[in-house]
Order: C-alpha cells, then sequence, then structure tokens
C-alpha cells in the first residue's frame, strides 16, 4: 500500500474513532439521560460516567497528536480496555447479542492502530 493511502486511511478512522469518543465522553460527563440509564442498567454508580468520559476525552485528544508516542499508546489500550469492558458488562446483563455490538467500534479502534503502526516516522 502507497504511504500516502496508509495516511489517509489512518486519518480517516481516527477521525472516527475520536469523534466517537469525544461524543461518548461529553454525554458520559455532562450526565445525559441516556448514559444515566445504561449505567443503571448495567448496575454501576453513575458517577463512573464521569471518569470514564474525562479518560475518553484525554484519550481521544491523546490520538490526534504524534509526538508523544508511548502516550498514544497507551489511549488505544485504554479504548481496548473499554470496549472489552463495555462487552463484558453487557454480556453478563444482556447475553451475547448485546455484547457483539462492541464489536464494529473494536474493527475500527484496531483499523486506526493497524494503520498508524504502518505510518512511516
Amino acid at each position: 500500500m502507497k504511504p500516502k493511502t496508509v495516511k489517509v486511511m489512518y486519518w480517516i478512522f481516527t477521525v472516527l474513532l475520536v469523534l466517537g469518543m469525544l461524543f461518548s465522553g461529553f454525554s458520559e460527563i455532562m450526565q445525559f439521560p441516556s448514559a444515566v440509564e445504561v449505567m443503571k442498567h448495567l448496575g454501576y454508580p453513575t458517577y463512573v460516567n464521569i471518569i470514564i468520559g474525562v479518560a475518553k476525552i484525554i484519550g481521544a485528544v491523546v490520538l490526534l497528536q504524534n509526538r508523544f508516542r508511548t502516550i498514544k499508546e497507551w489511549a488505544y489500550a485504554g479504548f481496548t480496555i473499554d470496549f472489552i469492558g463495555a462487552a463484558a458488562s453487557l454480556y453478563f446483563i444482556d447475553g451475547i447479542l448485546a455484547a457483539l455490538a462492541v464489536i464494529p467500534f473494536l474493527i475500527v479502534l484496531f483499523t486506526s492502530y493497524y494503520f498508524w503502526k504502518k505510518l512511516p516516522n
């Protein structure tokens, strides 16, 4: 694959991921009713939304920079843990079909990560 194609693909998937995490993070921090309802349904205290929301916003900002590679690696790991934790929580409460809904988000995440690793330094 040409370097320009890799760069374009990286930015497409990274922007999708960042926009999703910013939207999710802000809805959790602002305690939107839908975010509160999900936490209640899963049996978590609603203040966890604020903690996760702040982490998502920080992680999204980190993904947009290219200077601090180790911190960027941590952001990808954090989002992976978030998605897997969400899938596990959904599985234990609502079953396998609900847990499988996380797969598209993991695909976007891993595709962004894959193309980031393919970028020339």
